[in-house]
Protein backbone atom coordinates (compact mmCIF):
# COMPACT_ATOMS: atom_id res chain seq x y z
CA UNK A 1 0.00 0.00 0.00
CA UNK A 2 1.79 3.16 -1.51
CA UNK A 3 0.63 5.90 1.71
CA UNK A 4 1.20 9.36 1.81
CA UNK A 5 1.15 11.90 4.93
CA UNK A 6 0.63 15.20 4.98
CA UNK A 7 -0.84 18.16 7.14
CA UNK A 8 -4.44 18.03 7.90
CA UNK A 9 -7.13 20.92 6.20
CA UNK A 10 -9.89 22.07 6.97
CA UNK A 11 -11.37 19.89 4.63
CA UNK A 12 -9.61 16.65 6.22
CA UNK A 13 -11.92 16.82 9.64
CA UNK A 14 -14.52 15.02 9.10
CA UNK A 15 -12.66 12.17 7.36
CA UNK A 16 -10.22 12.23 10.64
CA UNK A 17 -13.30 12.07 12.92
CA UNK A 18 -14.55 8.88 11.21
CA UNK A 19 -10.87 7.42 12.02
CA UNK A 20 -11.33 8.37 15.67
CA UNK A 21 -14.87 7.49 16.09
CA UNK A 22 -14.50 4.20 14.74
CA UNK A 23 -11.13 3.29 16.23
CA UNK A 24 -12.09 4.44 19.76
CA UNK A 25 -15.89 3.02 19.46
CA UNK A 26 -14.04 -0.02 22.05
CA UNK A 27 -11.50 2.02 23.62
CA UNK A 28 -11.10 1.30 27.43
CA UNK A 29 -10.57 4.83 28.03
CA UNK A 30 -13.89 6.27 26.06
CA UNK A 31 -15.50 3.64 27.78
CA UNK A 32 -14.59 4.51 31.38
CA UNK A 33 -15.32 8.53 30.31
CA UNK A 34 -18.60 7.97 28.30
CA UNK A 35 -19.79 4.98 30.86
CA UNK A 36 -23.29 5.65 30.10
CA UNK A 37 -23.55 4.02 26.30
CA UNK A 38 -27.47 4.85 25.84
CA UNK A 39 -26.34 8.37 26.27
CA UNK A 40 -23.40 9.00 23.97
CA UNK A 41 -24.00 11.11 21.32
CA UNK A 42 -21.91 11.03 18.50
CA UNK A 43 -23.07 14.20 16.56
CA UNK A 44 -21.80 16.31 20.11
CA UNK A 45 -18.99 14.29 19.82
CA UNK A 46 -18.19 15.06 16.41
CA UNK A 47 -18.54 18.88 16.91
CA UNK A 48 -16.36 18.41 20.29
CA UNK A 49 -13.53 16.78 18.02
CA UNK A 50 -14.28 19.27 14.98
CA UNK A 51 -13.65 22.21 17.52
CA UNK A 52 -10.40 20.40 18.43
CA UNK A 53 -8.58 19.87 15.18
CA UNK A 54 -9.64 23.45 14.06
CA UNK A 55 -7.58 24.53 17.34
CA UNK A 56 -4.57 22.00 16.09
CA UNK A 57 -4.69 22.77 12.67
CA UNK A 58 -3.75 26.41 13.70
CA UNK A 59 -1.46 25.74 17.02
CA UNK A 60 -0.65 21.84 17.22
CA UNK A 61 0.47 19.09 14.27
CA UNK A 62 -2.48 17.41 12.42
CA UNK A 63 -1.73 14.76 9.98
CA UNK A 64 -3.48 12.81 7.52
CA UNK A 65 -2.55 9.41 5.65
CA UNK A 66 -3.98 8.52 2.94
CA UNK A 67 -3.59 5.81 0.29
CA UNK A 68 -1.98 6.94 -2.64
CA UNK A 69 -4.65 5.62 -4.84
CA UNK A 70 -7.41 6.86 -2.80
CA UNK A 71 -6.85 10.16 -1.73
CA UNK A 72 -10.47 11.20 -0.68
CA UNK A 73 -10.43 8.31 2.14
CA UNK A 74 -8.36 9.47 5.11
CA UNK A 75 -7.19 6.19 6.63
CA UNK A 76 -5.67 7.36 10.21
CA UNK A 77 -4.52 10.84 11.87
CA UNK A 78 -2.30 12.08 14.41
CA UNK A 79 -2.33 15.35 16.49
CA UNK A 80 0.76 16.28 18.41
CA UNK A 81 1.16 19.47 20.46
CA UNK A 82 4.30 20.69 20.24
CA UNK A 83 7.18 21.24 22.54
CA UNK A 84 7.03 24.72 24.37
CA UNK A 85 10.66 25.35 26.00
CA UNK A 86 10.28 26.86 29.48
CA UNK A 87 12.73 30.23 29.13
CA UNK A 88 9.75 30.71 26.74
CA UNK A 89 6.64 32.33 27.71
CA UNK A 90 3.14 31.43 25.90
CA UNK A 91 2.18 33.73 22.99
CA UNK A 92 -0.74 36.02 23.46
CA UNK A 93 -1.77 34.65 19.71
CA UNK A 94 -1.57 30.39 21.36
CA UNK A 95 -3.06 32.05 24.88
CA UNK A 96 -6.01 34.04 23.12
CA UNK A 97 -6.91 30.72 20.84
CA UNK A 98 -7.37 28.72 23.97
CA UNK A 99 -9.46 30.75 25.32
CA UNK A 100 -11.39 31.35 22.19
CA UNK A 101 -11.64 27.36 22.09
CA UNK A 102 -12.63 27.06 25.63
CA UNK A 103 -15.51 29.09 25.33
CA UNK A 104 -16.58 27.80 21.90
CA UNK A 105 -16.79 24.20 23.92
CA UNK A 106 -19.24 25.89 26.56
CA UNK A 107 -21.25 27.37 23.45
CA UNK A 108 -21.49 23.62 22.66
CA UNK A 109 -22.42 22.31 25.84
CA UNK A 110 -25.30 24.56 26.20
CA UNK A 111 -26.34 23.84 22.78
CA UNK A 112 -25.55 20.19 22.26
CA UNK A 113 -25.61 19.20 26.61
CA UNK A 114 -22.52 17.35 27.63
CA UNK A 115 -23.51 14.06 25.07
CA UNK A 116 -23.21 11.62 27.68
CA UNK A 117 -19.98 12.60 29.04
CA UNK A 118 -19.26 11.82 32.54
CA UNK A 119 -17.75 14.86 33.71
CA UNK A 120 -16.80 14.23 37.49
CA UNK A 121 -14.64 11.51 35.33
CA UNK A 122 -13.38 13.66 33.11
CA UNK A 123 -11.83 16.51 35.60
CA UNK A 124 -10.91 12.85 37.20
CA UNK A 125 -8.84 11.96 34.35
CA UNK A 126 -7.37 15.98 34.01
CA UNK A 127 -6.39 16.17 37.44
CA UNK A 128 -4.06 13.00 36.97
CA UNK A 129 -2.89 13.98 33.55
CA UNK A 130 -1.41 17.14 35.46
CA UNK A 131 -0.34 15.56 38.11
CA UNK A 132 2.00 12.88 36.08
CA UNK A 133 2.85 15.09 33.55
CA UNK A 134 4.35 17.84 36.22
CA UNK A 135 6.30 14.83 37.72
CA UNK A 136 7.47 13.71 34.18
CA UNK A 137 8.12 16.71 32.32
CA UNK A 138 11.38 17.63 33.17
CA UNK A 139 13.13 18.26 29.72
CA UNK A 140 13.41 22.12 29.74
CA UNK A 141 13.07 21.89 26.18
CA UNK A 142 9.68 20.69 26.45
CA UNK A 143 7.85 17.74 24.76
CA UNK A 144 6.18 16.90 21.01
CA UNK A 145 3.03 15.23 22.81
CA UNK A 146 0.49 12.76 20.89
CA UNK A 147 -2.84 14.32 21.61
CA UNK A 148 -4.25 11.35 19.68
CA UNK A 149 -3.02 8.95 16.96
CA UNK A 150 -5.93 6.59 14.61
CA UNK A 151 -6.48 4.32 12.04
CA UNK A 152 -9.37 2.85 10.55
CA UNK A 153 -10.05 0.01 11.72
CA UNK A 154 -9.90 -1.75 8.13
CA UNK A 155 -6.49 -0.23 7.84
CA UNK A 156 -4.72 -1.28 10.63
CA UNK A 157 -1.84 -3.51 9.81
CA UNK A 158 -1.40 -1.92 7.04
CA UNK A 159 1.36 0.82 7.90
CA UNK A 160 -0.75 3.84 8.31
CA UNK A 161 0.33 4.17 12.06
CA UNK A 162 3.70 3.36 11.60
CA UNK A 163 3.55 6.53 8.73
CA UNK A 164 2.16 8.39 11.19
CA UNK A 165 4.51 8.07 14.13
CA UNK A 166 7.75 7.92 11.48
CA UNK A 167 7.60 11.82 10.28
CA UNK A 168 6.61 13.70 13.63
CA UNK A 169 9.70 11.14 15.51
CA UNK A 170 11.87 12.43 12.66
CA UNK A 171 11.21 15.78 13.29
CA UNK A 172 11.34 15.50 16.85
CA UNK A 173 15.05 13.59 16.18
CA UNK A 174 16.04 16.22 14.18
CA UNK A 175 16.13 18.71 16.71
CA UNK A 176 16.56 16.97 19.68
CA UNK A 177 13.39 16.55 21.46
CA UNK A 178 11.49 14.41 23.06
CA UNK A 179 8.40 12.70 22.42
CA UNK A 180 5.47 11.87 25.13
CA UNK A 181 2.24 9.86 25.11
CA UNK A 182 -0.34 8.12 26.73
CA UNK A 183 -2.20 5.02 25.98
CA UNK A 184 -5.25 3.86 27.21
CA UNK A 185 -4.37 0.00 26.00
CA UNK A 186 -1.10 -1.51 27.35
CA UNK A 187 -1.71 -4.57 25.14
CA UNK A 188 -0.83 -4.04 22.71
CA UNK A 189 -0.01 -0.92 22.11
CA UNK A 190 2.93 -0.67 24.83
CA UNK A 191 4.88 -3.09 23.00
CA UNK A 192 4.21 -1.64 19.91
CA UNK A 193 4.59 1.96 20.81
CA UNK A 194 8.30 0.35 22.10
CA UNK A 195 9.36 -0.43 18.64
CA UNK A 196 9.31 3.24 17.96
CA UNK A 197 11.54 4.10 20.99
CA UNK A 198 9.07 5.05 23.69
CA UNK A 199 9.74 3.75 27.00
CA UNK A 200 6.94 3.27 29.76
CA UNK A 201 7.76 5.31 32.49
CA UNK A 202 4.42 5.41 34.74
CA UNK A 203 1.04 3.99 34.73
CA UNK A 204 -1.50 6.69 35.59
CA UNK A 205 -4.73 5.64 37.36
CA UNK A 206 -7.74 7.62 37.27
CA UNK A 207 -10.38 6.04 40.00
CA UNK A 208 -13.99 7.23 40.47
CA UNK A 209 -15.12 5.27 43.56
CA UNK A 210 -13.22 1.94 42.50
CA UNK A 211 -14.11 2.63 38.94
CA UNK A 212 -10.54 2.97 37.66
CA UNK A 213 -8.76 3.02 34.26
CA UNK A 214 -5.29 3.03 33.69
CA UNK A 215 -3.36 4.88 31.22
CA UNK A 216 0.66 3.92 30.76
CA UNK A 217 2.58 6.99 30.15
CA UNK A 218 5.53 6.54 27.92
CA UNK A 219 8.54 8.70 26.67
CA UNK A 220 10.72 8.63 24.25
CA UNK A 221 14.57 9.87 23.45
CA UNK A 222 15.73 11.52 20.76
CA UNK A 223 17.78 9.56 18.68
CA UNK A 224 21.22 11.54 18.08
CA UNK A 225 21.25 12.33 14.37
CA UNK A 226 24.34 11.16 12.09
CA UNK A 227 26.40 13.93 10.73
CA UNK A 228 27.43 12.09 8.03
CA UNK A 229 31.35 12.53 8.05
CA UNK A 230 34.06 9.41 7.99
CA UNK A 231 37.04 9.53 9.88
Amino acid sequence: MALEVSLMTPADIDGAIDTVQQAFAEDPYNRWIYNDRSKFSPVRNRVSLTLRYQWGIKHGLCQVCREMTNPTKILGTAMWIPPQHIANPESWAHYLSSWYLWFRQVAMNTYYGRGGLNVKRYWLWKEAQAEVQKELWTDENGYYFCNVVTVLPEAQGKGVGRALMEQVLAIADKEGRKCYLESSRKEPNVAIYEKFGFELVKEMKCDDDGDAILLFCMIREPVPQSTGLVF
